[in-house]
């Protein structure tokens, strides 16, 4: 179900720990490529030591995934593949790599068996999972979120991970076509009049025939971007500290007014588009100003509201498609 997929952000963030602060050091020691080892410190305050640019590279987290992916580093292991394909087509698996296992609990066997250089986790993973996989590689965590500061953390991320690849200049030039992507939205937004437009994103699923629905308020990811697009977030709601994301129901709607709703689903999981079919009889729902006025935008699937640079390009694209035709 969706919620294994996404997984349930809010319960995840009390797990988080400090924010990723890659440094670089070279030991001096040759590994048998000739190259210098690379000593790292990870979001968790570890020290990760790799004999050279790591090559062979397991993924335990979707965002991990498409960070490697965008760096042009193909993973020899990715949590739950079918799951990724379907729910991140902006930076598609260029290789055929092995499944280990859903993202809250890896197959140790299985990664054991790649023979890894490298794992990359994030805080959000079990600690005693953690522990098992630096048995068999380094392991080096991410902060995946930080309601404080969604793009920085997602842009340092990306370079963590590239210091760690020897992908620097890759990680360069995603995180400036990001920056260009971003100037490109904003001026087709304003020139559309929609400088200082409300906005409301969210997403919902239903379980036991209840739906539930999640803001995602300005300290989200995609909140953030919404912001540097000069767009205003509707939600006064207050978000998780860590996802920027809260709770709440369609009775929950009508505090939002005359606004833009923008949401995301797939066709590939039948509970996430409660908003065009579960609720598309609800009395609530069909009262609401911008339903009734036809602002409710589902966006492209496959774009992924907890991914990288390409996620959120991609995201843009399509936030402007919508709301400028």
């Amino acid at each position: 179900m969706r919620r294994s997929l996404i997984g349930t952000a809010a319960a995840c963030a009390a797990a988080l720990a400090l924010t990723a602060c890659g440094t670089t050091e070279n030991s001096g020691t040759a590994s048998d490529k000739g190259t210098e080892s690379i000593t790292l410190t990870d979001a968790s305050g570890a020290k990760v030591t790799l004999d050279g640019p790591a090559e062979k590279v397991v993924g335990t987290e979707w965002n991990v995934v498409e960070s490697l992916v965008t760096l042009g580093v193909d993973p020899v292991g990715v949590a739950d593949v079918k799951g990724y394909t379907t729910w991140d087509t902006s930076a598609p698996l260029q290789n055929d790599p092995k499944d280990i296992g859903t993202r809250g609990e890896p197959s140790m066997d299985t990664i054991a068996a790649l023979s890894p250089d490298l794992v990359v986790a994030t805080t959000d993973l079990p600690a005693a999972a953690v522990k098992q996989l630096k048995k068999i590689a380094p392991v080096l965590q991410i902060r995946p979120a930080d309601a404080a500061d969604q793009i920085g953390q997602m842009k340092r991320n990306l370079d963590l991970i590239a210091e760690a690849t020897g992908t620097e200049a890759e990680a360069t030039k995603a995180k400036d076509a990001f920056d260009a992507k971003v100037a490109e939205g904003k001026k087709a937004l304003a020139d559309a009049g929609l400088d200082g437009a409300d906005i409301a994103f969210a997403d919902g699923y239903v379980m036991s025939n209840q739906v539930s629905i999640r803001p995602y308020t300005s300290g989200s990811l995609i909140g953030a971007v919404n912001e540097e697009l000069g767009l205003k977030n509707a939600w006064t709601l207050e978000g998780d500290k860590d996802y920027g994301l809260a709770a709440t129901d369609v009775e929950g709607l009508t505090e939002l007014g005359d606004v833009r709703f923008a949401y995301i689903g797939s066709d590939g999981d039948e509970a996430s588009d409660p908003f065009g079919k579960e609720l598309a009889d609800n009395s609530v729902w069909k009262s609401l100003t911008f339903v009734k006025k036809g602002n409710v935008h589902r966006l492209p699937d496959g774009i992924w509201m907890f991914g990288g640079p390409q996620s959120m390009s991609a995201y843009i694209d399509a936030v402007v498609d919508a709301l400028t035709k």
